[in-house]
């Protein structure tokens, strides 16, 4: 069921659909909504309280807006016609997603994954050809740096910054310069795959955060859940580097000295890595959120990557390996009931 504002848009807009509305689908659409007509597309239950309470966005810092009046949907048909169709959903979605999409898909149609993990566009791509017969379906692929957490019926708050980055075609520009003119940082990259590896190896955190219970700015502020990151990142980047995966540098700090600076005491850290971790108090990873509600994780497409990857050159991966077996456990026992584990608790289980 499609619901829509009566409330005329002056012409010619971007269409642009958003598949996938939780967290960072409603952040996207709901700031892109300044520039372009969008379309949220959700579950049921998400849909039904933006239409009750409007789609409230907050942050980085005090920045507030309230939207109303917004074109929500709870299938994939209301994707036809769009220019472009974003696509949000969690990474073990990506394959259903694409066979949502695909009868609803035009031909011109752009479609930009802005997904964790390495190989969602790849996924989208070959499952689009294969059920459109279209092979050069233009899927690209998108980053989104930053956390957004939902912090009510149909609130969202982003806290912390970056850069959202895109895939530099033609395809990109009329979606770079309609985000751009909504106030939305935006970066054109030819070296996606190496931005996608840079943002796995941040994502990394999200199990340790989800497991700390802890805002994300409190846990990183510890030096004992960084060391435990650093054990992660290791073994990722001896796994791309077995694989051929460049890793691109999105930060102040190259990828490779990172696992150095997140061991550092706390004190100095704080001091390194002011500039590039402008995180608020509110900020959790996805993943605490998950697990808070009862939904499945992303775990096996951030830690599993890495052990898949490290498995296939014979290379260890213990400390990733040891994160999925505890948020795996996490998830059996249903929200609320999972422990709180300390920094010095989980470094000891990783090392």
């Amino acid at each position: 069921m499609t619901r829509s504002s009566d409330r005329p848009h002056p012409h010619p807009r971007l269409r642009i659909a958003v598949l996938g509305a939780g967290s960072i689908g409603c952040h996207l659409g709901g700031r892109l909504a300044a520039t372009a007509d969008v379309t949220l597309i959700g579950r049921p239950n998400a849909m039904a309280e933006i239409e009750k309470h409007g789609l409230t966005l907050t942050g980085p810092g005090s920045e507030r807006r309230e939207l109303r009046d917004l074109r929500l949907a709870t299938d994939a048909s209301a994707a036809a016609g769009a220019d472009y169709v974003l696509v949000t959903v969690k990474s073990t979605d990506t394959v259903a997603a694409a066979r949502e999409l695909a009868p609803h898909l035009g031909p011109a149609t752009v479609v930009v994954s802005f997904q964790n993990g390495l190989h969602n566009p790849e996924l989208l791509r070959a499952e689009l050809a294969e059920l459109t017969g279209l092979a050069g379906h233009r899927v690209l692929a998108g980053m989104v740096p930053y956390n957004v957490l939902r912090t009510g019926p149909a609130a969202f708050h982003q806290g912390s910054g970056g850069s959202l980055t895109l895939d530099d075609s033609p395809g990109a520009v009329p979606l770079a310069a309609v985000a751009r003119s909504a106030g939305l940082r935006l970066t054109l990259r030819h070296d996606m795959a190496a931005v996608q590896a840079a943002k796995l190896l941040m994502n990394l955190n999200n199990a340790l955060n989800a497991l700390s219970g802890l805002p994300l700015r409190d846990q990183l502020g510890q030096r004992a859940y960084r060391s435990c990151l650093a054990l992660c990142q290791q073994e990722a980047l001896a796994a791309f580097d077995a694989e051929g995966i460049g890793v691109a540098r999105l930060g102040a700090i190259p990828p490779r000295r990172m696992p150095g600076l997140l061991r550092l005491p706390d004190g100095l850290f704080r001091r390194l890595a002011r500039a590039g971790l402008r995180i608020d108090a509110q900020a959790r990873s996805s993943m605490w959120e998950d697990l808070r509600r009862g939904r499945p994780t992303e775990v096996g497409t951030l830690q599993g990557e890495v052990v898949a990857l490290a498995g296939r050159h014979g290379l260890p991966a213990p400390a990733n390996a040891r994160l999925i077996e505890l948020v795996r456990r996490a998830e059996a026992v249903g929200p609320g009931a999972a422990r709180s584990w300390s920094g010095p608790e989980l470094l000891a289980e990783l090392t």
